[in-house]
Parts: structure tokens; sequence; C-alpha cells
């Protein structure tokens, strides 16, 4: 495949409106984007046969969610919604590549029109096409569109995610982690359409292809969460090599005064609740100035209620109890990226932000909701950058248990140097420049290397 030049290159991008995932993986090329970001579950892109599609899609997506929580009918419930998202057991190894019944379903619905909104609009410039989501993508490759590339935004994905003939296929992805090559690998997908890149951060968090901005943000959430100075006296040389901040002979000068967590529900304001059994274990670590504590609403007005009554009960008067919310998703992401480079704990289910890990941040898992969930959660505790939180009712014990014995420093530490960090700049070049031989190449050649 011959690199094509451009200098400035813009490209379609399509997102879903569908909890916040696929639209965090598309947020960070808003700048070259062709127009605005296009959703197309949302007006002008779907025309009113999809919205109805899309409002039924959605309303399962945000039970699917929620139901673990109804009582006698929840599990049953849940059960039956997850079938349909199922992932398999990748062991033992067979080829998936057999379309199944999702992937049929799909076919037939772009067929009746699904996309068809986003289709005529892509039509009137001949751009490469990113998406971070499978409809998108497998509706332009059904329509002879010739560059699409997919976003992957979980460690594992579904069958439906791949066309139904994989070796016909034009798609090229771009995967978060080994795992989800593998994956793709299992459903008839060629190397050559595999690029294993990384999820793509926010430039914000990143400050370039160096990241000296993120290894300043990595040193100094090191020192908040290695209070007792054992985790820098074993890893002092490998951080001074990796970080370049001096850390040998470094006084603990810049160290914010208290630990800082966030506890950031999903999209779809599942588990909610649990916040408020946080922020009452740990009232008095807060009173006492010994932790800042974050509740993340997103956009959901429920969710920010329900956070503002938790903080009137607990601490009403207390900048140690913040209520975090945004009035539109892209409010939201800006917000979230500027909360992230303080945080020094990040506690959420694991969905995309489990990425998170490469940005040196331990993440508590919370319960998983959905088979890709449980996907990746495994592959957080596979690279020692998750740990799977204790009664939230106890908060103020286990956590600084944890925090005492080094745990959430091992965490950070593994997260930051197993998962990539790279992945905005390389989908980047990509979308710039194409793939060249040498390109090519040496992409086959890192995939060859997990055989």
């Amino acid at each position: 495949m011959k690199a094509q030049q451009s200098s400035t290159p813009k490209v379609w991008v399509a997102s879903v409106d569908m909890g916040l995932g696929h639209q965090r993986a598309t947020y960070p090329f808003r700048q070259i984007a062709e127009g605005e970001i296009i959703n197309i579950n949302s007006a002008p892109y779907a025309r009113p046969r999809e919205l109805l599609f899309w409002n039924r899609l959605q309303r399962g997506y945000e039970t699917l969610s929620r139901a673990k929580a109804f009582p006698v009918i929840g599990l049953p419930l849940f059960g039956l919604l997850d079938s349909l998202q199922h992932i398999p057991p990748f062991y033992p190894q067979v080829n998936m590549s057999h379309p199944n019944l999702q992937v049929r379903m799909l076919k037939q619905a772009i067929k009746k029109g699904l996309c068809s909104g986003m289709l005529e609009t892509i039509r009137k410039k001949d751009l490469p096409l990113l998406t971070s989501y499978m409809t998108p993508a497998i509706a332009a490759d059904s329509a002879g569109h010739e560059r699409v590339y997919c976003i992957l935004c979980d460690a594992e994905v579904h069958r439906a995610w791949v066309a139904e003939n994989p070796a016909k296929s034009r798609i090229q992805y771009f995967a978060p982690c080994e795992r989800t090559v593998r994956r793709l690998r299992s459903y008839g997908v060629p190397d050559e359409r595999i690029f294993l890149t990384g999820f793509p951060f926010p430039a914000e968090l990143l400050g370039g292809p160096d990241l000296k901005l993120l290894k300043g943000d990595i040193f100094r959430r090191l020192q908040g969460l290695d209070p007792t100075g054992v985790f820098r006296a074993i890893h002092r040389r490998s951080m001074e090599d990796i970080l370049g901040q001096g850390t040998k002979n470094r006084l603990i000068t810049d160290r914010r005064p208290i630990l800082t967590l966030t506890f950031a529900v999903g999209g779809a304001g599942a588990q909610k609740e649990m916040g408020h059994f946080i922020a009452r274990s740990l009232r008095e670590k807060m009173q006492g100035g010994e932790l800042l504590l974050n509740l993340v609403s997103g956009v959901r007005e429920d969710v920010r209620t329900y956070f503002e009554k938790v903080k009137r009960e607990i601490l009403p008067d207390s900048s140690f109890l913040r209520v975090i919310s945004s009035h539109t998703k892209e409010e939201y992401f800006d917000t979230f990226s500027k909360l992230i480079r303080t945080t020094d704990i990040l506690w959420t289910k694991p969905s995309e932000l489990s990425f998170y890990a490469g940005l040196g941040l331990p993440i508590i898992l919370a319960p998983t909701i959905g088979s890709q969930e449980v996907y990746n959660k495994k592959w957080l505790l596979e690279i020692h950058a998750g740990i799977p939180q204790e009664d939230p009712r106890y908060t103020h014990e286990w956590l600084f248990d944890l925090l005492m014995d080094g745990r959430f420093a091992d965490a950070a530490w593994d997260g930051f140097l197993k998962v990539k960090q790279r992945g905005l700049f390389r989908i980047m070049d990509i979308l710039k420049n194409g793939v060249s031989e040498e390109a090519l190449e040496s992409n086959l050649g890192i995939l060859e290397c997990m055989q």
C-alpha cells in the first residue's frame, strides 16, 4: 500500500451517542474531522426510521447497564440482554471467522437503511472514515468506501465488529492491546489490516510523542501514592531512566498535599449509589484533609442531582468533596481530561477507561456490566494495573491499607509500563500518510512476535 501524503489531513469521523466510550475514543480527533463528528444515531445524520432503531437500542443499553439493580428480575433480565453481546471464551482457540446471528442481523439492518444518513454525508468528499463503532465501519465498507478505519474500545470485542467476510473486507482496525489483536485474528481479520496502536488519549494528557507532560504527572502522582517511600527506594533507578525527572536526588517539594480519588460512573449512570457509600465511608478522611473525593456524574442530570444530594448530606460546605458534572459530552471530555491530571486513583467500572491505566493511574475496579467489561477486567488484572474493589462501606479502611502497602504505586507503574500511550499519534500518522511498505512491514513484524 503506497503512502499518501497530506499536510492538512481531514477525515470523516463517526461515532455513536451511546454511553461515553465510543465518543471518548473519537474526541481526540475532533480537530481533523471534516465538519463535526458524526453521531450516527442523532439528527441530522440519522433519518427518522434510523432514529427509531437507535432509540430502541439506547433503551436496551441503559436497561442492560441498570438491570442488575432491579429486585428479583434484575439478574435474569441482565442475562437475557447480555447474551446478545456475549463474547465467547478465547480458549480453546478455534476459527470464529464464520458469521453469527448478530453479524447477520447487522447486515440486514444496514441493507434496510441503517447508517444511510451517514453514508450520504461521507459521499460528498472522498476522505477516509475513522469510527469507533462497528456499524458505520461495516456500512461504509459494504457501500464500497475505500478507506475505513475502526478504533476498538475494549480489550476484546464481539464478532459483530468484523464484516461477514473478513478476508474481503477493507476495514483496518486500531487495536488498543495485544488481546484485541488475538481476538481479531480469531475472527479472520488478516494481520495487514490490524494495527496495534493503543487507545487514543487526548493530546492534552500527553504533551507530545515524547510524553513529557504525562511523565511529569506520573512523577508527581507516584509521590502521593508512595507515602512510605518504599516504592521509590526500589524503583528509583528505573523512574529516573524512564521519567527523566532527576528522581535520584529530588526532594518531594511539589507533592500535592492530599490524596485525590475520582469515582466516575458510566454513561448510563449505573452504580451511582456506590458514590454514596464511598463518600460516607471517607467522611472523616475528607474532614481531616487527608483525601479529596471527586464524584463524576458525566452528563446525566439525574446522577448530578443524586451526587449533590450526597454532598449536602455528608459534607455540604467542604471543598474536599466535589461533584463534577457537565452539560454536554464535549464539555465533559474536556473537564475529565483536566481532572485526570490531578487524580491519584481512578475508581470506575472496567469500561474503555480501563486503558487510562496507561496514564499511570491505578484503577479500582467496580463490578462489571456486560461481557466486554469482564474481559477488560481480566486484562487489567493480568497486567497488575487494576485492583478489584472491596466493600465500599469500608473504603476508609482498605483503601489506606493498600496505599500504605504500596499497591497503588505498583499498579500505577505497571499500567504506565505495560499499556501503550501513543495511540493518538500512531493513528494520526496513518491517517495522514497512509501505510507505507516500510510501516506495513514493521507492523507485521510486531504482530509476528505475538504468534
